[in-house]
């Protein structure tokens, strides 16, 4: 994958962003503009941009909905720190421990806001129905995503070890809607047909649904030094991903009882959390996992069989980069 290529469109989104998170009071913006500044790819941006690109569409035409995308998603990061009460993200304070929890409240509220005013503004030359059918697209996203996040807060709750189809019904609508989403409204941007929306949407769906689980399997078993993460810390903290799904599925006996106690125990020790990540590493999940991640790898290519160009191209390497990584 092209780096240069997704930091030469980042850098143009966060321009475009930046200029757009200005007011009063100041303090509000600072915070809301406070993660962009710090970190973050840019991925759900460059896949609208890369989407509009591969139906002929302009960085021009793409730039507001690339914008409200990475709005709407740094918004869900910082209301998502404030409910798990995290305190680190891109290695710095989270946005609420830095400014406090009501600023970050409003922090996230503003860029929520923000997202809808500046496609609904967009390019002035935009058509009304192009601009409602972005506003439409991004709103049913950010229900998903608030849907998604419900059932993973139910999941957590729960006793239940929730199933492999439930994991995934999670995660289509937590992460897999907003790539979705940057996708649909990166080909409606380029004014085209229904038909490359559902195409594009679909290739975003599928790549966003292989992202977190490779995300999941990171979380387990990736080097502490690079994810910036201590070893095995979703387990650790009980979170139900497809790893740990398929781990206590698979493991029985003495090796079973060591994963669930490390399971959900904020009190483990750190020889006994990583007794149980090498179990896990051991059963050869993380085979099983990116093979899973691999079956929509494959969906999402078919989604694009029938374009061509440089745009296609660099799309189907963000996608190999999504199910190789290990950070």
């Amino acid at each position: 994958m092209s780096f240069n290529s997704i930091s030469k469109t980042a850098k143009k989104v966060n321009s475009f962003l930046l200029s757009s998170l200005h007011g009063n009071p100041e303090e509000i913006y600072k915070a809301a503009s406070y993660l962009i500044e710090y970190g973050g790819k840019r991925l759900r941006p460059y896949m609208v941009i890369k989407s509009c690109e591969i139906l002929g569409g302009t960085i021009k035409q793409a730039l507001p909905s690339a914008a409200a995308i990475e709005m709407v998603h740094n918004f869900t990061l910082i209301h998502d720190d404030i409910m798990d009460n995290d305190e680190i993200r891109h290695g710095v304070s989270t946005t609420h421990k830095k400014f406090g929890i009501p600023v970050g409240i409003l922090a996230g509220d503003v860029l929520f806001s923000k997202a809808f005013e500046t496609i609904s503004h967009g390019d002035p030359k935009m058509p009304k129905d192009v601009r409602l059918a972005l506003v439409s697209n991004l709103a049913k996203a950010c229900t998903d995503v608030c849907e998604g996040q419900a059932l993973d807060i139910m999941m957590a709750k729960s006793q239940k070890i929730p199933t492999e189809e439930q994991y995934i019904m999670m995660i289509e609508k937590k992460t897999s809607a907003l790539f979705a989403a940057a996708c649909a409204m990166g080909a409606i941007s380029a004014n085209t047909k229904t038909r490359d929306v559902t195409n594009l949407s679909s290739f975003g769906k599928n790549l966003g649904v292989a992202f977190q689980i490779v995300d999941d399997l990171i979380g387990i078993i990736g080097d502490s030094k690079i994810t910036k993460k201590p070893v095995g810390n979703d387990l650790r903290e009980g979170k139900k991903s497809l790893p740990i799904l398929l781990a206590i599925n698979k493991v029985s006996g003495k090796k079973k009882e060591i994963i669930l106690n490390a399971f959900g125990n904020s009190a483990i020790s750190k020889k006994e959390l990583e007794n149980a990540v090498r179990i896990i590493s051991s059963m050869g999940i993380e085979t099983a996992v990116r093979k899973k991640a691999i079956q929509y790898s494959n969906a999402a290519k078919k989604s694009l069989s029938n374009y061509k160009g440089s745009a296609k191209n660099e799309l189907l390497s963000l996608l190999d980069f999504v199910v190789e990584r290990s950070q």
